[in-house]
């Protein structure tokens, strides 16, 4: 009785078949093939690197008979492959895996936002739209806060203007924070006396320093010339110094404001100039 046998193989065989006794070896195999296929490499050549297998389970023995290999006991048909031996290197592949391994977990990366849920959304915009949730979520917090910077603020103002931020009774308003007004027309008409006295006497001492020019021919009247115009000067000075300080008397004593503490302070810088 006798067993056909149906060889697989890979390019450039093609499917190889061939008819052996059922107590032929598995050894055997590969010589009745070679006899039927010259193309085959003999099985006494040192570089032969073919290898027949079954398409699964373990490698047969070459002793095992082709009749044990079947199947199905009623089947003559025994189907193998040819397959060419993948002979082993020096070693060391593990460490080279390890070490690859190594290097790629030192490059990973905690940003996925480009990936997608199950819902297809990517991560990025689940992300953004936690981030917004949490800051509409604490708009009260910092809007309280922002009030609280600017109470804060009101009352600094409030003690340098001498105001207890704790006894409002002391003044009749809270004056920080409001913008006031100075309308006391006399002041002003006397602060713009004063400026156009000094301009007038800077203007007389001008004109007579050209005159001077002009006659210089002439010493002595141009040096009493000189004289006069400082001596102009000086009386317009004492006379606008006067008047500031007779508008800043007035001014310390009228009741104390906030209008009235720039009042004075503009009335001192006008004397002291």
């Amino acid at each position: 009785m006798s067993t056909s046998v149906l060889v697989s193989a890979f390019a450039p065989f093609p499917t190889l078949s061939v008819s052996a006794p059922a107590d032929t070896c598995f050894a055997d195999l590969y010589d009745l093939l070679a006899e039927r296929y010259p193309d085959l490499p003999r099985n006494d050549s040192s570089e032969l690197d073919l290898l027949l297998t079954p398409h699964s389970g373990p490698i047969p023995s070459p002793e095992t008979p082709v009749a044990s290999l079947l199947d199905n006991a009623d089947s003559d048909l025994l189907t193998l492959r040819l397959i060419p031996r993948l002979r082993g290197g020096k070693g060391g592949f593990g460490s080279q895996l390890r070490a690859a391994g190594g290097r790629m977990s030192s490059q990973k990366t905690s940003n996925n936002d480009s990936c997608r849920d199950l819902s297809g959304r990517r991560l990025s915009t689940l992300k953004e739209a936690k981030k917004l949730a949490e800051y509409i979520e604490s708009e009260p917090l910092r809007k309280q806060a922002e009030k609280e910077a600017k109470l804060a603020k009101l009352e600094a103002l409030e003690r340098k203007l001498g105001i207890d931020p704790k006894n409002p009774s002391s003044s009749s308003e809270p004056l920080a924070g409001k913008k006031h007004r100075l309308d006391d027309s006399e002041f002003f008409t006397e602060h713009q006396e004063i400026v156009d006295s000094v301009k007038s006497a800077v203007t007389a001492g001008l004109l007579k320093k050209k005159k001077k020019a002009k006659t210089s021919s002439s010493p002595p009247a141009a040096e009493s010339s000189v004289k006069a115009a400082a001596a102009a000067v000086a009386s317009a000075t004492t006379s606008a110094a006067a008047a500031a300080s007779s508008v800043a008397d007035k001014v310390l004593n009228a009741p104390e404001s906030a209008a009235v503490a720039v009042a004075s302070s503009a009335a001192a810088g006008i004397a002291a100039a």
